[in-house]
């Protein structure tokens, strides 16, 4: 935004499994300035390339529940019997930083994200149709039938909170779909509330104009 400054906030991005939305996050990152990837912590196992602190801060069942008690998580759900967080931390860097945070979570951890920081910006990802979201969830080849079935009766639940969010994004390609996310936060960027010291600036304003009416335009007709 041109001539002022404004406060950052979280994105968080929550759609069924297989819409993209990872993908989504880390390309947002990878391609705008001032955008940071929050890294969860999971109880699950790391997949096949996947790096500790890079993917997901992967922690056994007993330090994750340590985090949690120590109120180290702002946000942590049990899913398909494994346990996702977002450490407190990442938050934290991202406000040092001046950046945006952005959270690849799903739709619980959106809602704790809701309750416990209010500025927050929560966008559900839709699927082009279900036709693609059936051909991601089972193209992957990692799970057998009783995980994928688990996977789409998740999915039934979470299309259920999508009108909980602030917006919601259809991931039908991947450029026009991070447009309107980008569109999203420009928008929001420009609400009075995040704006650095708004109520000084228009203050300062109004002093200049009203010091103008009484020097300059006094005898001017009204």
């Amino acid at each position: 935004m041109s001539g002022i400054d404004y406060r950052r906030f979280p994105i968080v991005l929550a759609a069924p499994s297989g819409t993209g939305k990872t993908t989504l996050a880390r390309r947002l990152v990878a391609t705008t300035a001032g955008y940071r990837f929050s890294v969860s912590a999971t109880t699950r196992p790391a997949r096949p390339g996947e790096r500790d602190g890079v993917d997901y801060h992967f922690r056994d069942r007993a330090a994750f529940e340590s985090m949690a008690k120590r109120d180290e998580l702002v946000e942590w759900a049990q899913v398909h019997d494994q346990l996702y967080g977002t450490p407190r931390t990442e938050l934290e860097i991202a406000a040092r930083r001046g950046e945006h945070v952005v959270l690849d979570i799903d739709v619980q951890g959106a809602r704790q994200v809701r309750a416990s920081v209010p500025e927050a910006v929560l966008i559900f990802v839709l699927p082009p149709t279900v036709q693609e979201l059936l051909a991601r969830i089972s193209g992957r080849g990692t799970e057998d039938r009783g995980a994928v079935a688990r996977r789409l009766r998740t999915a039934l639940q979470e299309l259920d909170a999508a009108r909980e969010f602030d917006y919601v994004v259809v991931n039908d390609g991947l450029d026009d779909c991070l447009d309107r996310i980008r569109s999203i936060v420009v928008a929001e960027a420009a609400h009075p509330r995040r704006i650095v010291g708004f109520e000084e600036l228009v203050g300062a304003m109004r002093s200049e104009i009203d010091r103008a009416l009484r020097q300059d335009y006094a005898n001017a007709g009204s």
